[in-house]
């Protein structure tokens, strides 16, 4: 098994071309003051999946792929609603 980071998180903006952005939340108890703090993080990522906004994806670290996109979909875990899309209409 390799040690490339995965995560899964939401698909927030998908207007590049090949490249999404998803949203990371993280749940965690505070070390000191015990109270439960809610994080989030912004990543782009390449998409060869045709992800729609408001899919859940699994993500994977890997090489530059940009300046600022270091990571790769993996998979599309759950897809919204409605998210047919219709190629070449």
């Amino acid at each position: 098994m390799n040690t490339r980071r995965r995560m899964t998180g939401f698909v927030t903006s998908n207007k590049m071309t090949k490249t999404v952005v998803v949203e990371i939340t993280r749940t965690y108890q505070h070390p000191l003051y015990r109270k439960v703090v809610h994080s989030s993080k912004r990543v782009k990522a390449h998409d060869e999946f045709n992800c729609q906004v408001g899919d859940e994806v699994a993500i994977v670290e890997s090489r530059p792929l940009s300046r600022d996109k270091f990571w790769v979909v993996e998979s599309v875990v759950r897809r919204v609603a409605g998210s047919e899309t219709v190629e070449g209409a």
